[in-house]
């Protein structure tokens, strides 16, 4: 077989398709075969057969193991594998992973595969794994340790147990520190070596939950050794290079990892160990300084003036170029600020000098972030073919973080600390450089970093003092008016309208901000100042402005005109800008909407024609268009919107198939729900003629949850806001408004409607309940209820149970012990209606979302206890939870084992008990707000005592601690909050049932729990 798989496998390399393809369908087939695994092994150790033909068959090996080892594959057929063949395997696998053959590329694929191995065997079925590294590193030859090191790496990652750790910690620590110290070794080798023990902090993380003091110590004595060693590392220099040399020489590369690696390494303890660190920052802090002044010109050299490659990793997943190096150990020095040993020597130098722009660290640091946060060469091109990714950039977007980036972070937290001390410092800084008339990048990259400064000040409500405005408009007016330097100009635009939004005197530039919006050649500097406008706008002073309103849409309109909007589509963050600064200016007299001179709203639907694929884009319309609608309630202003965008809409609704997923389409009605929602009473006439049939059949033959959950909500303001044009309309087909929506009712709640997509059904039902009422309705209203109750029966997802309920719910209100009849005369697969419906309400009404319809169930509620109807009393249903006596942790496989019980009792007992819990809700007592400020309260408490001054900005979501607060995050996401009119309503209840006994109140009150108990006594008038 073997033979036969060295021809299928070297053909999976071939550049011709149809061949290659053949032969994956072929590999597929052979590994039916029970030999395949051990072909494939025994082709990756023959050192004869060609390299990439190896590669494939350790490739093919490791697929195959993650498949089928473990003999448990949820998602596909497992092909069985004999212990025979793994017995003889795994020694085989381990050996080509640990021996000294020289290809590091077959080294670290056959350590891939062992470590798919041990993720299953290990420790159990291969005992002897972690024993032979911890054998081998110490004394292997380079290629030996290299594999070994793989493997390990794995292992910590990926298969030890907590518990294993704990019991081998000491060694695995040991005998990688060894590795990492020894000079002897690579460079490369000894980052790995770095690498693994950076792992080992994530298992440390878990484990010192149970056995802190334990762990604590244990690092504490590692650390000992670690940190000279740490230091040692960052203060290694890297070799001379070659100023003409434009890459990084092969001579850095195991250099730079290894720094690399321990800066990883720290941050890493920052996080898990921060107070084993604390004492160790000012050290650090200087280095680590003195390293980043020491980079500065090569990293200017390789990326500012030239395009070095960077962002490159080895083929073991280790970063080694200057720029990942640069911007690890920004991130580093932006931590390190603020703990407090740094902290209090930094504010020492501040307090030895008159002011912050005479401090000499402060003016180094403004030296050493403006010098790399300047635009690279590789940044600049890329701009000039995508302004977007200039846009991304600048709404801090970018998935691309860059030293640039980081150093925008650095000065944000540095105004957080100084506030004003750190603009004078900025500025004085910014001041030179442009006196001495500097490059464009270095006025460029201050001119940003103030720009990132200001939009936290900005943020946080902070000031700027009018004379610095007003000097950096000095600055602002020298970058404008720059030919040749469109960067430079574009900057100096942006900070223009961050500045407006502080000082009135940056306002002057707001015309020719605009006017650069179509005179400029640069197209960047053209978005960058759409960009500034939206800042202008935002600062207030327009408010009422006609003429500049009209002048800014204009503007942006004749951008427009001059562009192909297809060539847009994808260009995400300048669809977000265009979006943003027109809003901007429909703010400023939304009367502008319905002005055929000036085209805002028309521009804003040509973006969402072809930005409708684009989220923030969508949302950002949705969002103004609602603003829009709701500024127009009188009938005569709603009339005239309607005549300026329903030919819009419903156009957009004219398409050959809607059952497909087109976002636009999804968009149209989403507007349409908004346009309805907030719509005149009664509605203009012809309104229900005009979009009840696009909604009715979008309703009626689409499938998409997204198109049928506005669709619905639209309907139900029809009936909402004038029901008798719904009512007294008919179709082409002479169909009555009535029936047209009893049709679209019937088809949501058919079985065929996924309930997230028809969780809008039930308040479309009940509004049509209540308006058409029970002489329109006739015979069809019992139907109704029964499809309602039918669905509810199979009803999962919490929003559309909750919108089934509110139809009974609201009858309720008007008529509860009608519904009660209704109910009891019903069955649904062979049980009670009144038992089926009565169960699933009161199991979900505690989910319940929304003011108004928790509102109307707990009156709904509180009526059908006081009917006190001998059906309602016989019915019962689930009450308390039963809490197991076993103090045993509750792991996902036992909760499936042992599901929840609970209590059964009369459901006129679980409605007091649900009425006690909204009591409380509506109270507040228990909201989420609360909740979070406690656990806000205890996290700060507990993040005090690491001696940091604020945490970290960044979740690392390898840690066990931050998976277990996601969790919990996740499991008290069910937010309530304070409704002063509900908690009213159920005092009154509570009280008036206690006073008049109403419904045996004083019963069912013995048959509480003591915290009901007490929570009822909290409102007694006795208290």
């Amino acid at each position: 077989m073997e033979d036969q798989l060295v021809q299928v496998l070297a053909n999976t390399q071939l550049p011709a398709e149809g061949p290659r393809k053949q032969a994956e369908i072929d590999l597929k087939h052979a590994a039916s075969n029970p030999a395949f695994p051990l072909s494939l092994t025994n082709i990756a150790r023959h050192t004869s057969i060609p390299l990439q033909v190896r590669q494939a068959a350790l490739s093919a090996l490791r697929l195959f193991i993650e498949r089928n080892w473990s003999g448990d594959e949820d998602d596909a057929p497992v092909i069985p594998i004999d212990d025979s063949v793994k017995d003889q395997i795994k020694p085989m696998i381990l050996d080509l992973a640990l021996n000294c053959e020289d290809d590091k590329k077959i080294k670290t694929a056959a350590s891939y595969a062992v470590g798919k191995i041990a993720n299953v065997d290990f420790p159990e079925q291969w005992p002897s794994l972690l024993p032979t590294l911890l054998e081998i590193i110490p004394n292997g030859s380079d290629n030996q340790l290299h594999g070994a090191l793989i493997v390990l790496r794995d292992l910590v990652d990926e298969s030890l147990s907590d518990d294993q750790f704990f019991s081998m910690a000491r060694d695995i620590v040991k005998v990688v520190y060894d590795v990492a110290i020894n000079e002897n070794r690579k460079p490369a080798l000894r980052a790995l070596a770095v690498s693994v023990f950076r792992g080992c902090f994530d298992l440390m993380d878990t484990v010192k939950e149970e056995h802190p003091k334990e762990v604590q110590s244990f690092a504490e004595e590692a650390m000992k050794g670690w940190f000279p060693f740490f230091h040692q590392s960052m203060k290694l220099r890297l070799p001379d290079r070659d100023p003409q040399a434009t890459s990084q020489p092969d001579s850095w590369n195991g250099i730079i990892a290894l720094k690399l690696q321990v800066v990883k390494c720290l941050l890493k303890l920052k996080m898990v160990f921060a107070n084993l660190l604390l004492p160790e920052t000012p050290q650090f802090f200087q280095v680590i300084w003195e390293e980043l002044s020491f980079l500065e010109l090569s990293h200017e050299q390789m990326y500012i003036e030239n395009e070095a490659q960077g962002r490159l990793e080895d083929s073991d997943g280790l970063p080694y170029t200057l720029d990942f190096l640069v911007l690890e150990e920004l991130d580093f020095l932006n931590g390190c600020m603020r703990a407090p040993p740094v902290r209090k020597e930094l504010e020492a130098q501040l307090a030895a000098h008159p002011s912050a722009h005479e401090t000499p660290w402060v003016l180094d640091l403004m030296k050493l972030a403006s010098s790399y946060a300047r635009i690279t060469r590789e940044e600049e091109e890329l701009w000039d073919i995508d302004v977007s990714l200039y846009l991304a950039e600048e709404q801090s977007v970018s998935a691309n973080y860059t030293p640039r980036t980081a150093c925008g972070d650095l000065l944000i937290k540095l105004g957080e600390w100084l506030n004003q001390k750190a603009l004078e410092g900025l500025f004085a800084y910014t001041k030179s450089l442009f006196a001495e008339n500097a490059s464009w990048r270095k006025q460029e990259a201050a001119l940003f970093l103030l720009n990132m400064l200001v939009n936290d000040f900005l943020d946080c409500s902070k000031t700027i003092p009018p004379e610095v405005g007003q000097a950096y408009l000095e600055l602002v007016n020298y970058a404008i008016n720059r030919p040749g330097e469109p960067l430079l100009r574009a900057r100096g635009y942006l900070v223009a309208g961050i500045l407006a939004q502080f000082d009135g005197t940056a306002a002057a530039l707001m015309d020719q901000t605009i006017e650069a919006i179509t005179a400029e050649e640069s197209e960047l500097v053209q978005v960058a100042c759409i960009k500034a406008v939206g800042g202008f706008l935002s600062s207030g002073n327009a408010a009422g402005n006609q003429p500049l309103q009209a002048k800014v849409v204009n503007a942006i309109s004749h951008w427009m005109s001059t562009k192909d909007m297809t060539e847009i589509e994808e260009a995400d963050d300048l669809l977000v800008t265009l979006t943003e600064t027109l809003r901007a200016a429909i703010n400023i007299d939304k009367r502008i909407a319905v002005s055929n001179d000036i085209p805002a709203l028309d521009l804003l639907f040509l973006i969402a024609k072809h930005g409708s694929t684009n989220w923030p884009v969508t949302m950002l319309i949705c969002e103004e268009f609602e603003d829009i609608v709701k500024a127009m309630p009188d009938p005569a202003s709603y009339q005239a919107l309607c005549q300026k965008v329903l030919p819009s809409l419903t156009g957009a609704f004219n398409v050959a198939d809607v059952t497909s997923d087109n976002p636009l389409i999804t968009f149209a009605t989403e507007l349409m729900a908004a346009l309805t929602q907030y719509a005149s009473e009664p509605l203009p006439p012809g309104f229900v003629a005009a979009t009840l049939p696009k909604l009715s059949r979008l309703l009626m033959e689409s499938n998409e949850g997204d198109i049928l959950r506005p669709g619905a909500e639209s309907v139900k303001y029809l009936l909402a806001h004038d029901h008798e044009q719904v009512l007294n309309y008919h179709d082409e087909n002479n169909r009555s408004g009535l029936e047209v929506c009893l049709h679209i009712i019937d088809r949501l709640l058919g079985p065929s409607i996924e309930d997230n997509a028809a969780s809008d059904v039930g308040g479309l039902a009940a509004e049509l309940v209540e308006k058409a009422g029970h002489e329109r309705l006739g015979p069809f209203l019992p139907q109704l209820l029964q499809a309602v109750a039918n669905r509810l029966a199979t009803a999962e997802a919490a929003s559309f149970i909750q919108s089934l309920i509110l139809v009974f719910a609201r009858l309720s209100l008007v008529g509860a012990h009608d519904v009660v009849d209704f109910l009891s005369t019903i069955q649904i697969n062979g049980e009670s209606g009144l038992q089926l419906v009565l169960s699933k309400w009161l199991e979900n009404s505690v989910n319940f979302a929304g003011y108004d319809e928790i509102r109307q169930n707990v009156i709904a509620l509180s009526k059908l206890y006081s009917l006190n109807d001998p059906r309602v009393i016989q019915t019962l249903v689930l009450g308390d939870l039963i809490t197991p006596a076993s103090d045993r942790i509750m792991t996902r496989s036992r909760a499936k084992q042992t599901p929840d019980q609970y209590t059964i009792i009369p459901a006129p007992l679980k409605i007091l008990k649900v009425l006690i819990e909204e009591l409380l809700s509506a109270s507040g007592s228990n909201g989420a707000a609360n909740l979070a400020a406690a656990a806000a309260a205890e996290f700060a408490d507990e993040n005090d005592d690491d001696g940091w001054e604020d945490d970290p900005d960044t979740i690392d979501l390898n840690l066990g601690s931050v998976k277990n607060d996601l969790m919990g995050y996740l499991e008290a996401s069910n937010m309530r909050h304070r409704d002063d009119e509900t908690q009213a309503y159920l005092t009154e209840f509570f009280l008036g049932a206690a006073r008049e006994n109403i419904a045996g109140f004083g019963e069912w009150y013995n048959q509480l729990t003591e915290d009901e108990k007490a929570k009822l006594q909290e409102i007694s008038p006795a208290q």
